[in-house]
């Protein structure tokens, strides 16, 4: 069942844009109805002229400017559809001043009027018949196009005249064909038709959104273009599995592409050229942002970092990218330190149950840690960092966030290493001393616990015991009222002990 409007009778533009007039010069907005053809070769002929008639021009009534400035005025008269006169009876200038001035559509042939005559009367009989040959070459024309979305958008825009088609992603954004489309969501423009047609992705996630509209008064033919964006909507998502798989068995492409993403040096437009009309003569090879959108990567809206850790440095990325991927959905996965990160749409607390799943496949015995939430590409690099902290911590086989990280997580997630001499040459008087070690215990008790009566507890000793200690640690010099010093001091505490 052909949708409402596919039985319409074809408008004058219709038949010029993209049915049997293709080709001809027209002046006048061509908004009317063609409901039937009249061929006239005297102008008394115009007395029995019905309403709604593409009147064409032939003989006495097509011989010079004078009679076909007659005709257009008895077309008017007669509330014809428009009038088709052979190229040469009228200057085009003056043609074009008298459609204006009269609000009669005029059109000029160069082929034989009456062959036009024929196949303007077949179109408007059979106006599905004409629709249906459109979209009939728009499939050829798609299918030649192949699996490139910049040259399916261009024979989108060149088949469908008066229609502006682009292509947004599924955050609504511009992508490709033409841009002054993207406006034109149902109702954004008044005196303006729109359509869109949905093109799925993977997981049940949307890839995009075809969208197309125009001023076009014909009630047919938003249902044609709608019925044509369909067509579309196979090489597109065909484009998007090839983008995939040529990713998916390249990993330091991928790898790549997510390192641009996040540096704001890959766009994920697909680069149109200048002409929009002229999208389909696309270089050759999709700009390398666009492989973010073909590969169902998350660019806005909310976004959580992740990152996994095995116990020592392993050569097999590919491998954690599949098990990855297999485990979080359509991520992008990139080496970062001792193990593999990225992002997710998903929440922190979804985002590590699917995680500490995936930890279950890895090959080898990985610990995972999850970022805060934030918005966009910008600052997920912040996250990055949060979830390698937390990563770095996590017992193996575990996920840690690090929303839930306290202070002794956050402090441990520290390079020991580097920071061990610092944290001698801080301590230096309390080490010298310190001959058990309990007062370097003690002192990071009181710091973790914020008081001597938590710490007591911890340690499992009397507060007066905590309390004297801490009277010889203030003795060696350090001011346990003062906020940095406690700092300094709490650090350095946690990399001495560990």
């Amino acid at each position: 069942m052909r949708a409402p409007g596919w039985e319409a009778p074809v408008t004058v533009a219709e038949l010029v844009n993209a049915g049997p007039l293709a080709g001809a010069r027209m002046y006048g907005t061509g908004e009317n109805a063609v409901r039937g053809v009249r061929i006239v070769d005297e102008l008394s002929v115009f007395g029995t002229v019905a309403p709604h008639t593409a009147v064409v021009l032939i003989g006495a009534a097509a011989s010079g400017g004078w009679a076909v400035e007659m005709a257009m005025r008895r077309a008017w008269e007669q509330a014809a559809a428009c009038v088709i006169a052979p190229s040469g009876g009228l200057s085009e200038g003056s043609g074009e001043v008298l459609a204006e001035r009269l609000g009669v559509t005029l059109i000029f042939v160069d082929e034989d009027p009456l062959i036009v005559a024929v196949r303007v009367a077949s179109a408007a009989s059979r106006p599905d018949a004409a629709r249906t040959q459109l979209v009939a070459r728009c499939a050829t024309r798609l299918a030649e196009a192949g699996a490139s979305a910049r040259r399916v958008l261009g024979v989108l825009n060149a088949e469908l005249p008066g229609t502006s088609v682009a292509f947004l992603d599924r955050y609504g954004r511009y992508l490709a064909g033409r841009r002054d489309a993207a406006g034109d969501s149902p109702g954004a423009r008044s005196g303006r038709w729109s359509a869109e047609v949905t093109v799925p992705g993977q997981e049940e996630l949307v890839l995009g959104t075809l969208v197309a509209g125009g001023s076009s008064r014909s009630p047919g033919w938003p249902s044609v273009v709608r019925t044509v964006l369909g067509l579309a909507v196979a090489p597109i998502t065909a484009w998007a599995a090839q983008e995939r798989l040529r990713a998916a068995t390249d990993f330091a492409l991928q790898a790549s592409l997510a390192e641009r993403l996040l540096t704001g040096s890959a766009t994920p437009a697909l680069g149109a050229p200048p002409d929009p009309g002229a999208a389909g003569e696309a270089a050759a090879g999709e700009d390398a942002g666009t492989a973010a959108i073909a590969l169902g990567w998350p660019v806005r809206g909310p976004l959580t970092a992740y990152h996994v850790r095995p116990p020592a440095e392993t050569d097999d990325a590919p491998l954690a990218q599949t098990l990855i991927t297999a485990g979080l959905g359509q991520v992008p996965v990139l080496v970062r330190g001792e193990g593999w990160a990225g992002w997710s749409a998903l929440g922190p607390a979804e985002l590590a149950g699917r995680v500490e799943h995936c930890l279950g496949t890895m090959p080898w015995p990985c610990a995972g840690g999850v970022g805060a939430q934030v918005d966009g590409l910008e600052p997920v690099a912040e996250s990055l960092l949060g979830a390698q902290a937390a990563a770095f911590v996590a017992a193996e086989g575990t996920v840690l966030r690090a929303d839930r990280m306290g202070p002794a997580e956050l402090l441990g997630a520290l390079p020991t290493g580097v920071l061990r001499a610092p944290a001698v040459v801080v301590l230096r008087p309390l080490l010298g001393i310190d001959r058990d070690g309990t007062l370097l215990e003690t002192l990071a008790a009181v710091l973790d616990e914020g008081g001597a009566l938590k710490a007591a507890e911890r340690l499992g000793v009397h507060r007066n015991t905590i309390t004297t200690r801490l009277d010889r640690i203030k003795a060696a010099g350090f001011d346990l009222d003062d906020a940095a010093t406690r700092l300094a001091l709490q650090l350095a505490c946690h990399v001495m002990l560990r």
